[in-house]
């Protein structure tokens, strides 16, 4: 049972966490306050099972891949704890529980739904064939998004799309980090990333990529009419991505996996941010 535990990723929750945040912040910002109960633990859970689901099919497609290299060679399916077969079993399953999940909300999340599993699908078989697989992975967690909105107000107003870039842009700058980490293994395997398409432009670009999520966020703010204590938040968020940048400064391996994992903390202060935002709203 460690076997599956570990194939689930469920001892490592970063991307969990990582995946849950902005989940939140757009049930919250749909919802104008906190959403219906059933509502959040529909998305708490399913965020749970869709990505055990996305860990699952990633050690599969990179069974052969994994046992190259150093930091995955002891997964379970590369060190033969766990056979091919039972993991896409175990997917399956997975993918099924979270489309049951979604089946007690409406027919547009549920359509919606089926993009995301799609696009969690074919991620982990993307950097094959294309340097930006950062980016297909952005996209299928910031599905997230517009299903929260369908969720909770039936539709997916135009705002939302600005939560989906926000969410798009974060997966962007923090797999890009762990793809820093990466780089010299993958590029002997012959494997795809936008660290490798990036090259000695990364850091300059993923600072490019932090403005612009600030921005975003701050484009969230006018349009949602957040308020100072938001903003104070966005503030603290920029000086958490100045951090990173010190720590991926040389490009050192475990620095860079620090600030992956350093990440979760921007998910969370903007998520704070929102919930203050309401709270002083409706005290005041």
């Amino acid at each position: 049972m460690n076997a599956y535990f570990r194939l689930m990723r469920l001892d490592k929750p970063i991307g969990i966490y990582l995946l849950l945040w902005p989940t939140l912040w757009a049930l919250f910002l749909a919802a104008n306050g906190l959403p219906d109960i059933k509502i959040l633990f529909i998305f708490v859970l399913g965020t749970i099972l869709m990505r055990t689901a996305g860990c699952v099919i990633n050690d599969y497609a990179d069974r052969k891949i994994d046992k190259l290299v150093e930091r995955t060679k002891n997964r379970a399916i590369t060190a033969g704890e766990i056979s091919p077969k039972s993991a896409l079993i175990l997917f399956f399953a997975l993918m099924a529980a979270a489309l049951l999940l979604v089946s007690f909300t409406n027919l547009a999340t549920i359509k919606l739904a089926f993009v995301a599993g799609f696009l969690a699908t074919i991620y982990p078989f993307s950097k094959r064939w294309t340097h930006l697989p950062q980016l297909i992975l952005g996209a299928a967690f910031a599905m997230s998004v517009p299903m929260a909105f369908t969720a909770v107000q039936g539709f997916v107003p135009l705002a939302a799309w600005w939560i989906f870039a926000a969410a798009l842009i974060w997966t962007m700058i923090y797999d890009t980090m762990y793809a820093m980490a990466d780089r010299e293994e993958d590029l002997k395997i012959g494997v795809k990333s936008s660290a490798i398409l990036f090259a000695k432009y990364d850091k300059f670009i993923i600072l490019i990529l932090q403005i612009c999520l600030l921005l975003v966020f701050f484009k969230i703010d006018a349009i949602f009419h957040l308020g100072i204590f938001y903003q104070a938040f966005v503030v603290l968020s920029a000086g958490i991505m100045l951090f990173h940048q010190k720590l991926i400064k040389n490009r050192e391996k475990s620095a860079c996996l620090q600030a992956f994992l350093h990440n979760n903390f921007i998910g969370i202060v903007i998520f704070i941010g929102i919930v203050l935002s309401f709270i002083v709203r409706d005290f005041f």
